[in-house]
């Protein structure tokens, strides 16, 4: 009798494993896929919208609502994408599940605008229903897999957060903001713990329960930033197209394509192209990987700060100088510089003097840059970041190859 019950559980169990094994991403699919691809599509409407919900509402108000709906949409893409992981992107079933993803996200892009408005509830609605009927398939679909644990621990968390949503959707927008910002913080903070859950414990130091593959969790972030650096070249042709083709709005563009090839440039030197070699060498990946999802989250951020900047001076490059027009001209390279200098501390575990000093010089000259033109402005932009990308050539000449080497 107890050996037919072992039978059965054992029945039972091969089952339940052979059922998520269909579905389940092997290692040697560690290539990015198609769907995936695809489902970045998305996110170049988010962050366009987001950065014209900034240009509008330019003041401490309209930044702080336009970070807490951003860190929103990127835990959207952080989650999804780490799940995706552990599904074969290439099974009919997954990329029907990936679809009303991609459609509710839509939804909430759409709903942007009037989040802190009249479209609050529609907003919080949308996002909920993406992660909690998200993550439930995947705590599903994924029985018998170590990765059911990971969703599991994230639906905990999301679920924890549900009513400040709801809450803040239905209060005024002055209450909204805390409410909404303490919600999107909470799961970046339960992240860095390692999503601590009753029973379940969190996530062990030394592991990563949903990535298949380093290579390709670091293929994946690489391939978000580069949807993300879409942003600043829509609203620079955009911008371009609908002006005068005169002497400083050609500069002003010029101005404007240069600091986005400069950020492709910077990120991806040595730390850019050496994470996937960083989490294999490292003894706490797990470290590592967080410390990536908040380097890129800040740069995402900065790459938005950045395209409103640009629109800014494409429009009006000889126009009256504000304060609010400098700040956001060198806050959004300074913000990508440190970004920037996280990752490269995830990767190698110091930071180059180059990012500090020119994220310092950037801050340290915004009260300066209040008396002068945008197009003056954007250009010391550039030209501070070109400093970096030339400091980090200068080193690459005497340090021609410098492994990884993570923090402990």
């Amino acid at each position: 009798m107890g050996g037919g019950a072992w039978r059965a559980r054992a029945e039972r169990r091969s089952m339940t494993t052979g059922r998520a094994g269909v579905l389940l991403r092997r290692p040697e699919q560690a290539r990015t896929a198609f769907l995936e691809l695809f489902f970045d599509l998305v996110f170049v409407l988010a962050f366009f919208q987001l950065s014209q919900e900034l240009l509008k509402h330019l003041s401490w108000t309209g930044a702080i609502q336009t970070i807490v709906l951003l860190f929103a949409v990127l835990h959207l893409w952080f989650a999804t994408t780490r799940l995706l992981d552990a599904f074969d992107p290439r099974h009919p079933l997954v990329q029907l599940l990936i679809m009303p993803i991609m459609f509710g996200t839509i939804v909430l892009t759409a709903a942007a605008p009037e989040a802190f408005g009249r479209r609050g509830l529609i907003f919080a609605v949308a996002y909920l229903t993406i992660r909690l009927v998200g993550l439930a398939l995947a705590v599903y679909f994924l029985k018998g897999s170590k990765a059911q644990r990971s969703a599991i621990r994230i639906l905990f968390w999301v679920g924890l957060s549900a009513p400040m949503w709801i809450v803040g959707a239905l209060l005024p927008a002055p209450a909204r903001v805390p409410l909404w910002m303490a919600a999107t913080v909470m799961e970046y903070v339960a992240l860095a713990l390692g999503f601590p859950t009753p029973k379940l414990g969190r996530h062990g130091a030394r592991r990563i329960e949903v990535v298949t593959s380093e290579e390709h969790f670091a293929e994946r972030y690489q391939q978000f930033f580069i949807i993300a650096l879409g942003e600043p070249i829509l609203v620079t042709g955009l911008a371009f197209s609908d002006s005068e083709f005169g002497a400083l709005r050609s500069a002003a563009t010029l101005a404007a394509f240069a600091t986005t090839a400069l950020l492709w440039r910077i990120y991806i030197h040595r730390a850019g192209a050496l994470l996937a070699d960083a989490m294999v060498a490292s003894r706490r990946p797990l470290r590592v990987g967080v410390l990536t999802t908040y380097a890129h989250a800040i740069m995402v951020a900065a790459v938005v700060a950045i395209a409103v900047g640009d629109e800014l001076v494409i429009l009006h490059p000889s126009g009256h100088p504000e304060p609010a027009k400098a700040a956001v001209m060198l806050g959004g390279p300074a913000l990508f510089l440190t970004g920037r200098a996280i990752f490269e501390y995830a990767v190698f575990g110091r930071v180059s003097l180059p990012r500090v000093l020119g994220a310092s010089a950037l801050v340290a000259l915004v009260p300066a840059m209040w008396p002068v033109p945008p197009l003056g402005v954007a250009a010391t932009a550039t030209l501070v970041l070109a400093g970096v990308a030339v400091a980090d050539g200068l080193r690459t000449r005497r340090l021609p190859s410098e492994p990884p080497s993570p923090p402990r």
